[in-house]
């Protein structure tokens, strides 16, 4: 199943309301109280991610009555709301705001995730920049595209496949087990340079476009990942996790490896020693 084009705008629309109403006043004006931490202090939430997606919560009614809403923060209130995505005809998944330390801090490097699932499979997502208001789309089936108001969607293309010796990529090292942090830094200096933004959606958008070879995860929370993953292979690439299986929004736990191709996904996972 694919969305009616008319839905995939008004959920486009519906991100751009949202974060001119409910973010963008907020960006470099949040108070002290409006900041808080809840399981770490890189693990953040502002004022600003709960209104945006009470906004997109109620917005999301209109657009795709009956759908199953599955938004960060709610999932953050009650986990539980997370066991509706396997058996939901349709649902929506929503980061409001991806990237919240650098939000908080000042950054301007965060977006909005969305992604829509029919029956746990992801049929559209949207990865959008409030700052400059463009996003990337993808549809299944329909390609990765480059957009902004005025002008024509440009579809994207991953990266040609290079050796891993001279990739570019993003890895959050510092979220996989202390103990395996010195073996994953070895493995980083093997490529040309592995970094990370602190914001999946910009990774994500970085990978679609073709500026960066890989996305390596440690996680699979769905907001973050459903609408990228997608991005990516509508693009050309590849998504596997370190086990083999295909990526799914449905899963919960995993190591992730988004690249251009099969071939450099085994490259690094070996370089990792991520099998």
């Amino acid at each position: 199943m694919r969305l009616d084009h008319d839905i995939e705008q008004a959920l486009i629309s519906m991100v751009r309301d949202a974060a001119r109403a409910e973010i963008l006043p907020r960006f470099r004006n949040l108070s002290a109280g409006a900041i808080t931490a809840k399981t770490s202090s890189m693990d953040l939430v502002t004022v600003a991610d709960v209104a945006a997606e009470e906004y997109m919560t109620r917005a999301v009614r209109q657009i795709l009555p009956g759908a199953v809403v599955i938004g960060e923060e709610s999932v953050s209130a009650d986990p539980a709301v997370l066991d509706q995505l396997a058996e939901a005809e349709v649902a929506m998944i929503v980061d409001p705001i991806d990237g919240t330390w650098n939000f908080a801090h000042g950054l301007s490097t965060f977006g909005v995730i969305l992604a829509v699932t029919v029956r746990g499979q992801t049929v559209f997502g949207l990865l959008y920049d409030p700052i400059n208001d463009d996003w990337v789309q993808t549809t299944l089936g329909g390609g990765t595209h480059m957009a902004a108001p005025g002008l024509t969607p440009r579809r994207l293309r991953v990266a040609p496949r290079r050796p891993f010796a001279e990739c570019n990529g993003f890895m959050p090292h510092y979220l996989f087990p202390k103990a395996e942090q010195p073996r994953l830094v070895q493995g980083m200096v093997g490529a040309r340079r592995v970094t990370t933004l602190f914001c999946s959606c910009h990774e994500y958008r970085m990978m679609a476009q073709g500026h960066v070879d890989f996305v390596q995860t440690e996680g699979l929370n769905c907001w973050d990942h459903a609408a990228g993953v997608l991005a990516a292979l509508e693009a050309g690439g590849h998504a596997q996790l370190a086990d083999g299986r295909a990526y799914a929004p449905t899963l919960r736990e995993g190591r992730l490896t988004v690249s251009t191709d099969a071939g450099l996904r085994d490259e690094i996972v070996a370089a990792f020693g991520l099998s």
